[in-house]
């Protein structure tokens, strides 16, 4: 209740309510800061970002377009809104770009609204085989209505079987062909898929949420050169930025343009989180300095870390193609829909090391998976380098081949984090904690 002096007094129970929300955030930085963050969708924002994601932005509106407002006292975000287009079509070099989206899912639902009605066909590739969730009819997909075929799965190749995916597009003849994945081990193989798209008339759709970061350093593919028409992703996975996502194109037909711009507003965003588009700005200013440093040195550290998991005897997929060519890293830990995937990473998290258990070509439970996809995009941020995954990989080792008790391999875990407290690739002359927690 407030007193006479206008100070407010919160009662007893929500005074520790909000000492445990408080005691939670922190305990989750720290977990974090004193562990390795290694799960394949996620990053940590520069300084200046999270200064900015604080800032008060995060309580104002601007729906509309820079110049186009719906609301006064928009002059200030114009600005930031302005730049931030600018900076993401030189980043990603795409004739048009929309910054508002709040999420790679809510890109991908702007983008379906885009290209396809209710009803119509769409092609993609299976969450069994890796595909993401918005793109089952579980998901975005399923929001939209859409008719949903998938892509035949070349799984020692780990990604669609070419010559039978287009002989599906042919058949089908969709109103939008959907590439990209969660599982993303190697670039796709677009070309020859958007050719057999192009011939029955559908747009084609490149889902680059993983690897948005990797593709705009130039270290995996260029998916607007390879005949998509539309990209659409994450901004918090290999693209270091903070919670968002991006609406991307190749087209310069104004009408087009402007139809992707009605999807996201008003089509699927209202107000669309101010603080997050500005701290996006930020990190494409900072990407556009460090970013293919960044991506390289991702790829570089995904590709030692899974050979050194190897050596030491774990099952690593894709061994013929070299494990991968992205972040991340798929492990396979017992048998098809055994659990071993969820055990291995409850026994990691108890070491202090934080991944997700995922479905592996064969899975069919999502909750009770074989495997283990590890993301290196983080460590990276934080400084790790190629020599350092050999520490990595034998804290893996300790702990499920060696049966290690967890506790023991967390003390050293927690010393080799030690000397990772900043973090890398973007404007922090300050030298600030990228774990502010």
């Amino acid at each position: 209740m407030a007193g006479g002096n206008g100070a407010w007094t919160p009662s007893e129970e929500n005074r520790k309510l909000g000492q445990t929300v408080m005691d939670a955030v922190k305990a989750s930085g720290s977990l974090y800061r004193k562990g390795l963050g290694m799960i394949a969708s996620e990053n940590i924002v520069s300084p200046l970002v999270q200064d900015i994601v604080a800032s008060d932005l995060h309580g104002r509106y601007a729906e509309g377009l820079p110049g186009r407002r719906y609301y006064q006292g928009c002059e200030d975000f114009d600005t930031i809104e302005s730049l931030g287009l600018e900076l993401a079509k030189e980043v990603f070099n795409a004739p048009f770009a929309n910054i508002q989206s709040i999420s790679g899912t809510v890109s991908n639902i702007g983008a379906l609204k885009a290209l396809a009605k209710p009803g119509d066909r769409i092609t993609a590739v299976s969450t069994a085989d890796g595909g993401h969730i918005s793109h089952a009819r579980m998901g975005a997909v399923g929001l939209r209505d859409l008719n949903l075929t998938t892509y035949p799965w070349d799984e020692d190749r780990m990604e669609p079987d070419v010559d039978a995916a287009c002989k599906v597009i042919r058949e089908t003849e969709p109103s939008i062909a959907l590439f990209g994945q969660s599982v993303f081990l190697f670039p796709t193989p677009l070309r020859e898929m958007a050719d057999a798209a192009k011939e029955v008339g559908a747009s084609v759709m490149y889902d680059g949420a993983h690897v948005l970061g990797l593709i705009a350093g130039g270290q995996f593919q260029d998916p607007l050169r390879e005949g998509a028409d539309v990209m659409t992703g994450s901004s918090h996975k290999t693209f270091p930025g903070p919670q968002g996502g991006f609406l991307l194109s190749s087209s310069e037909d104004p009408v087009f343009q402007r139809r992707l711009n009605t999807a996201m507003f008003p089509g699927v965003v209202s107000s669309y989180h101010l603080h997050h588009v500005a701290g996006k700005v930020m990190a494409l200013a900072e990407f556009k300095e460090y970013g293919a440093s960044y991506a390289a040195d991702t790829v570089a550290n995904a590709q030692a870390f899974a050979s050194e998991l190897a050596a030491k005897g774990f099952d690593v997929l894709a061994e013929s193609r070299g494990y991968t060519e992205s972040h991340q890293v798929l492990t396979r830990h017992g048998e098809t829909d055994s659990g071993a995937g969820a055990k291995a990473a409850q026994l990691l998290e108890e070491a202090g090391i934080i991944t997700n258990m995922n479905m592996l070509p064969g899975d069919t439970k999502a909750m009770t998976p074989s495997g283990l996809r590890l993301g290196v995009q983080e460590l990276t941020r934080v400084g790790f380098q190629p020599d350092d995954m050999q520490d990595v990989a034998s804290f893996y080792a300790r702990v499920l081949l060696d049966h290690e008790d967890p506790s023991a391999v967390k003390k050293d875990v927690h010393l080799l984090k030690e000397q990772f407290q900043t973090i890398r690739y973007c404007f922090n002359d300050e030298g600030r904690s990228g774990y502010p927690m």
